[in-house]
């Protein structure tokens, strides 16, 4: 009997094992295959598949080979910035699979078949998952959210990020501007008129003021310092290009036990600082109709939860109770409200900053634009006075070097979705579960786009709007496309706008002696070795 036991459990031991291992099998060597012929078969190649690791291997040493040294002062970045796409678009053509582990990523460069993928079967397609450490910073907000969460917490965010609501923060944006510039000045009278600055990490600072005020509104000064936790979570983790093995998160070690402390901080603040302003606005749950309008985002997102707690309260009081149609996707809680500050916060800082980095190098790199910029602000807004919401209308110029810097150095370098299901994409058979990697920066420099000078900074492009700038409207998504498009867009647009026009009013500047040409991406697309300017009083 004994035997029999024995035996009975080592056969059932080895029969699991061999499972795990068939299923292991599966999938880190013939489904990969399987898919690899799949496209094949169509007529779609691409470097081919090595066991557990894809070409991960090539496509590190490519990019460390590319961001080893400085380049030119040029524009032509996409051999730097996305190098394996570079050298194996040579080798394959424009639509091409690469492996990024066990998993399959189709290039897809073509705007008509991006319009599919983001506007016409964006119902077929969904977002990846971020990195566990990526959405710890980023927040579990409208980036990542999904379905009618997403839909529901987009309806309440986007009224916020109108273009005629944020002109009414241009006195605020102005007033922050104006704190960082007169510093400037301060620091050009003190070394002869003349001072050199590191701009991105100014500029970081700048808009992270703005965008607390937008978040927090009359909470500024409580919000400010959860978002510092939240800038020293990001120094704990590290950078965003670094790659974790499994199970890393939860090792005890010491940047995780500083992170683990500062997200429960971070939490608990949040939470604190929402459920007071939620007792303040609340009225004992009963949100009156003589209510002002919202004041900041935190303000708008309670009274949505106000609303939809009244009305799940009311219904449910009702006999027929069959009729609310309130499910939990529609409901937004404390938790979610955490969540989307985090979001904006994290996203909208480091956008913008990046933003007004770029457009502030490429002046100084061209100085004739510079000097036509700076006409049209002294023109609309004089020398001095705080530009105003109708003189940030009037600057046409302006707004299209801000388009010519999001074309040539957009932030957000490249998107990912991923197939739900199988589905035909532009006569090719995309079988679930494929990742779709949509270069933007490969998008934004394709000369059969945009002309011969696809490199080259040209503002003109866009002399009659962004649908004309390029022989396909979709060309130009440096905020993405489609329903999931970026909600902070205006944004980021009017901030970059405004500050811009009042450095153009007080100074001219150069790129720095020391200033390396490096375009790299560290979450977004920023200068590897900083921005290094000099500014002289006008």
């Amino acid at each position: 009997m004994e035997d029999y036991f024995y035996w009975f459990w080592v056969l059932t031991i080895s029969y699991i094992f061999l499972v795990f291992l068939f299923r292991v099998w599966v999938y880190l060597w013939w489904r990969p295959k399987r898919i690899q012929l799949h496209f094949f078969k169509q007529g779609i190649k691409g470097p081919p598949y090595h066991f557990l690791l894809g070409n991960t291997k090539e496509l590190v040493r490519l990019m460390l080979m590319a961001s080893s040294k400085p380049m030119p002062l040029s524009h032509n970045i996409l051999p730097r910035v996305l190098s394996f796409y570079h050298h194996w678009k040579k080798i394959y053509g424009a639509t091409f699979v690469v492996w990024f582990g066990p998993t399959a990523r189709l290039t897809v460069s073509d705007p008509v078949l991006i319009q599919e993928v983001l506007n016409m079967k964006s119902d077929l397609f969904e977002k990846t998952e971020p990195p566990l450490h990526v959405k710890k910073l980023e927040g579990d907000g409208l980036l990542t959210l999904k379905g009618e969460k997403w839909a529901f917490h987009r309806k309440i965010i986007s009224s916020t990020f109108y273009l005629e609501n944020l002109k009414l923060m241009i006195p605020i944006m102005g007033k922050s501007t104006m704190k960082m510039l007169e510093k400037w000045m301060e620091m050009s009278s003190s070394s002869g008129g003349m001072v050199r600055i590191e701009v991105s990490k100014w500029f970081e600072a700048l808009i992270e003021e703005i965008i607390t005020h937008t978040v927090f509104g009359s909470s500024y000064e409580d919000g400010k310092i959860i978002f510092e936790l939240q800038q020293q979570m990001l120094y704990a983790i590290g950078s965003y290009s670094k790659v974790f093995f499994p199970g890393y998160r939860f090792l005890p070690s010491k940047k995780n036990r500083i992170s683990w402390r500062l997200d429960r901080e971070i939490k608990k603040s949040l939470n604190k600082l929402i459920r007071e302003r939620i007792k303040s606005y609340s009225n004992n749950g009963v949100v009156s109709d003589d209510q002002q309008p919202p004041n900041d985002l935190l303000e708008l997102m309670i009274k949505a939860r106000n609303i939809m707690k009244q009305k799940k309260h009311t219904r449910s009081s009702d006999s027929t109770k069959s009729s609310c149609s309130c499910s939990s996707e529609s409901m937004i809680s404390v938790h979610d409200i955490v969540e989307e500050c985090k979001t904006i916060f994290f996203a909208g800082k480091h956008t913008t900053s990046a933003l007004l980095t770029w457009t502030t190098i490429l002046l100084a790199m061209h100085p004739h634009w510079q000097q036509l910029a700076r006409d049209e602000v002294l023109a609309a807004c004089g020398a001095r006075e705080i530009p105003t919401k109708d003189d940030v209308s009037k600057l046409k110029t302006l707004g299209m070097i801000l388009n010519e810097s999001l074309r040539l150095y957009p932030p957000v370098v490249a998107i990912l979705r991923q197939a739900k299901v199988d589905v035909e994409l532009g006569g090719y058979m995309v079988p679930r579960g494929t990742e779709l990697l949509l270069p933007i920066l490969a998008i934004h420099h394709d000369q059969a786009l945009w002309g011969y000078d696809a490199t080259e900074f040209n503002p003109n492009r866009f002399t009659l709007g962004v649908a004309h700038a390029a022989k396909h409207p979709m060309a130009f998504m440096p905020f993405g496309l489609g329903s999931r498009r970026c909600i902070g867009q205006n944004l980021a647009i009017l901030q970059a706008k405004l500050a811009i026009a009042m450095i153009l009013q007080r100074f001219s500047f150069d790129l720095a002696p020391s200033y390396q040409h490096a375009p790299t991406v560290v979450m977004l697309l920023n200068p590897q070795h900083g921005a290094p300017i000099v500014f002289r009083k006008l």
